[in-house]
């Protein structure tokens, strides 16, 4: 049974409290399609080839963690090139398109960064800035952690080994949250887990003695929109499939 579009945004909406959040991203429908939804994809990333897998699974909307940004339609408004084939194709289909980024990083439950924290075993799990800061049950030398990292998330990582030989205290923030490390050092954490690394950041690192793990901004951001589709599903009593598009960084 087709479920209105309308209703769905609006429980995604409230269910990831979109307006306590100021974000680069559209938060929300971006792009309006038909009003009835029977399928929905979801993915991490808007791409030409997610497109192209929800049109082969006849979906009525695509919802996903990376959408439209606002620095994607510069004003003067803009609508060309990569951003404007991948609208004129979703237009010719009548496909919606929704995307939720922040409110999906930091959600207490199914969040991107709650959920790996749980993946990697950590408890008690306290906020830090968007991500968690929690523990392991018992110390791990830093190389096993970082190997258990990489067959969590089913990724090969980057990796800064100048803090403790065994840690236990593990910061997470997933995505491109480099910076964050200095944050994540004077809370006392001994690893700080997360999507990226910037070039500035490798010396400042090594020159503060911590370690770090960079396992891919898609890799750490794959689970919240999971979990949102599920959640979803679950609500609706409809059809939700998360398509892989993988990309190593």
């Amino acid at each position: 049974m087709p479920v209105k579009r309308d209703k769905i945004i609006q429980f995604c909406d409230e269910y990831l409290k979109v307006k306590d959040f100021e974000d680069g991203c559209f938060n929300g429908l971006q792009i309006e399609g038909r009003e009835d939804i029977s399928k929905i994809v979801t993915g991490v990333s808007l791409s030409k080839a997610l497109i192209k897998k929800a049109m082969e699974k006849q979906a009525d909307m695509i919802m996903v963690h990376h959408g439209f940004f606002k620095s994607d339609i510069p004003a003067p408004f803009r609508l060309k090139g990569v951003q404007k084939n991948r609208v004129k194709v979703l237009l010719e289909n009548d496909i919606n398109l929704a995307g939720y980024h922040l409110p999906l990083d930091a959600h207490p439950t199914i969040g991107n960064n709650i959920s790996l924290a749980k993946m990697l075993g950590l408890v008690k799990n306290k906020p830090f800035s968007l991500g968690f800061i929690g523990e392991l049950e018992k110390e791990m030398d830093f190389e096993k952690f970082k190997k258990k990292v990489e067959e969590q998330l089913c990724t090969h990582s980057f990796a800064i080994a100048e803090g403790k030989k065994k840690v236990k205290k593990v910061a997470i923030i997933s995505g491109s949250a480099s910076p964050h490390f200095e944050e994540a050092y004077l809370a006392g954490a001994d690893v700080f887990l997360t999507g990226d690394i910037w070039e500035e950041v490798v010396r400042k690192v090594e020159e503060v003695g911590m370690n770090y793990i960079s396992a891919g901004h898609y890799n750490t951001e794959k689970e919240g929109i999971k979990n949102l589709g599920n959640i979803v599903a679950k609500k609706f009593k409809i059809e939700v499939e998360f398509v892989d598009v993988p990309n190593e960084v």
